[in-house]
């Protein structure tokens, strides 16, 4: 059984950065792992995911966000860049052996609890 921590949310102004880490128990080798956010009234979007060695990213997101995985800590990281208003959400990591297409939650498995991510102006 997967079980997943994020953290690194927090408050930034636009045009800032944050850095949120995804800490995984259990093995996750052969998971591929991603990150979704969630703003108020909206249904819940993907934003990014990474299989052992392929990255993939929402265009809302290309070019400023930046995912990783470190397999030796079992860590996802998520490395935001050039925030923006729309970016505020909570992200939520997930783990799926595979998940297709990847850009259903419903076909993600295992998630976190969340974490705030608000951009101000």
């Amino acid at each position: 059984q997967v079980q997943l921590v994020e953290s690194g949310g927090g408050l930034v102004q636009v045009g800032g950065s944050l850095r949120l880490s995804c800490d995984a128990s259990g093995r996750t080798t052969g998971y591929t792992m991603g990150w979704f956010r969630q703003a108020p009234g909206k249904d819940r979007e993907y934003v990014t995911s990474i299989t052992s060695n392929t990255t993939y990213y929402a265009d809302s997101v290309k070019g400023r966000f930046t995912i990783s995985r470190d397999n030796a800590k079992s860590t996802v990281y998520l490395q935001m860049n050039r925030l923006k208003l729309e970016d505020t959400a909570v992200y939520y990591c997930a783990a799926q052996v595979l998940a297709t297409p990847r850009t259903s939650p419903t076909n993600w498995g295992h998630w976190g609890q969340g974490t705030q991510v608000t951009v101000s102006s």
